[in-house]
């Protein structure tokens, strides 16, 4: 918008005659035309006005002071003090009829000095007793399962100081092992006996697969440490075995335990069968000797004889 100062081209005159000079303005369709003042395009709202109410509750009178345009849920609250009763515990009877918290004053015609009844909601306060109750029952059992969660932490050190031994070859007592496991147990049943919705619930479950699986890691190692530890003297066991006295290799265990297996079924069988060789640097030529055994068999025998008949 382009605006353009002149000089006066008119004059109006103050109380004490003299002049005031306009200001004019140019709009765009080209007319040039006086400046308005923008605060008096301004709408004032004048504030609601504050109204007094007479509440009656039992046989006592309350009067309070309120803005006309506030809600009943306002009004309960500023009840509240006057009467001792929670502002969800209230009902506001006005013209024979509950009105609802978020129903404004003036809407239904509440103006100074209007009259209206508060009573006592069973239902209501019976319903907040109620989420009271629940929400003092999850904080007892968020704060059960920090506990627990603490004495977790205490043995899952426990848990790696005894992990770390064992993996080293090294032995724990085994009545100990047994004494945090049921430590752990006892952790798992307090958990399970926790009942409990929504975070909390999440909480537990978190907790339980915790001390399960430190458990699981304690019956390995129980298992484990139990193992005989054959780590040195094996050794030497295997060394020895592995070679002869005279110092020639022998067959490894295995070899030999079929070897003796081949035995075994060879003699029920009615052969024997020998692993032990004899191998000689050198062998002489080889010469074929006559066997004399075979010859002397063929002397010793007769030769047959048999009943021929000759025929001409």
């Amino acid at each position: 918008m382009m605006r353009m100062k002149t000089k006066p081209t008119a004059a109006t005159f103050k109380g004490g005659g003299e002049p005031v000079a306009r200001e004019w303005e140019l709009r765009p369709g080209g007319m040039l035309v006086q400046k308005r003042n923008p605060d008096s395009d301004q709408i004032t709202i004048p504030p609601a006005p504050t109204i007094r109410v007479k509440v009656k509750h039992g046989s006592i009178y309350h009067q309070i002071n309120i803005n006309s345009q506030a809600t009943f849920g306002e009004l309960k609250k500023m009840l509240t003090g006057p009467t001792g009763l929670h502002h969800k515990d209230q009902k506001l009877i006005y013209k024979d009829k509950e009105r609802d918290s978020n129903v404004f004053l003036d809407m239904v015609g509440v103006k100074d000095k209007s009259k209206m009844v508060l009573i006592e909601d069973p239902i209501s306060q019976e319903k907040r007793l109620m989420e009271m109750r629940k929400n003092a029952k999850m904080e007892k059992a968020s704060k059960s399962i920090s506990e627990i969660s603490f004495e977790v932490d205490r043995l899952a050190g426990q848990v790696s100081a005894y992990e770390s031994i064992i993996s080293k070859g090294g032995k724990v007592n085994e009545k100990d092992v047994v004494n945090l496991i049921e430590l752990l147990m006892n952790q798992l049943l307090k958990l399970d006996g926790i009942m409990a919705d929504g975070d909390v619930k999440l909480q537990r479950k978190m907790q339980v697969r915790r001390v399960q699986k430190y458990v699981e890691t304690l019956d390995m190692l129980k298992i484990k440490n139990s193992m005989p530890n054959n780590n040195g003297g094996g050794e030497m066991d295997m060394q020895s075995e592995d070679k002869h006295s005279n110092g020639q290799k022998v067959a490894p265990i295995q070899e030999r335990r079929y070897n003796q297996q081949q035995q075994q079924s060879s003699a029920a069988d009615g052969v024997v069968v020998t692993t032990k060789w004899e191998t000689f640097d050198s062998f002489p030529a080889l010469v074929r000797v006559p066997s004399t055994s075979t010859s002397t068999a063929n002397n010793s025998i007769p030769p047959p004889k048999f009943p021929w008949e000759f025929f001409d």
